[in-house]
């Protein structure tokens, strides 16, 4: 079995993100309503596994049907469906959480794409975390720490996103305070 590898901060992370974000809205067009970069490689001085983690948001449920058609039509892999899991406080409905993954194209740069419809608990999740970790660095600082060593565990990938899932949650309630304070919005 293979682990996970945690790689150093990679300086071009934001330039790779712009390239493939670039690529995904020509193939998307109206569709998307935003893409962002989220995830670890977006944070700067995080470790992470060296994957583009991104978010297309979409409007609706059938727009999601949609990009992900598109997609699929240009060579990216569809993951089983999804759901990301539901965060104490927040509503646990089926729907906040729904989502969908495609993977890049084979031989190119690795990128797990997240497409999630907008307003939805799971769309604010994402970008939320990630601004708060680039407004508290030590928090990131200790959150790459904590990835480091569960990584050291050499266990699955499934696994792995399982454990950091409740450490990730003792990152964002704080956060939704500090986007409270200081008006934050997505």
């Amino acid at each position: 079995m293979t682990g996970i590898v945690i790689a150093r901060p990679d300086e071009s992370w934001p330039t790779q993100y712009e390239k493939t974000a670039q690529a995904v809205g020509h193939l998307l067009g109206d569709v998307a309503r935003r893409i962002d970069h989220i995830g670890s490689t977006s944070v700067p001085g995080l470790p992470a596994k060296d994957i583009l983690d991104m978010q297309v948001t979409v409007e609706t449920e059938p727009e999601l049907d949609d990009a992900v058609e598109r997609m699929v039509a240009a060579d990216w892999e569809l993951r089983p469906p999804r759901r990301d899991h539901p965060v104490p406080g927040l509503p646990a409905d089926d729907p906040q959480w729904v989502k969908r993954i495609v993977r890049e194209p084979m031989y190119r740069r690795r990128v797990n794409l997240h497409i999630r419809v907008a307003g939805r608990a799971n769309q604010r999740y994402a970008l939320l975390f990630r601004d708060y970790l680039r407004s508290h660095p030590e928090t990131a600082q200790a959150y790459g720490a904590f990835k480091g060593q569960a990584a050291a565990l050499q266990i699955a990938e499934g696994d792995y996103t399982d454990l950091k899932d409740p450490v990730c949650d003792l990152i964002y309630l704080p956060a939704e305070e500090w986007a409270a304070r200081m008006g934050w919005t997505v």
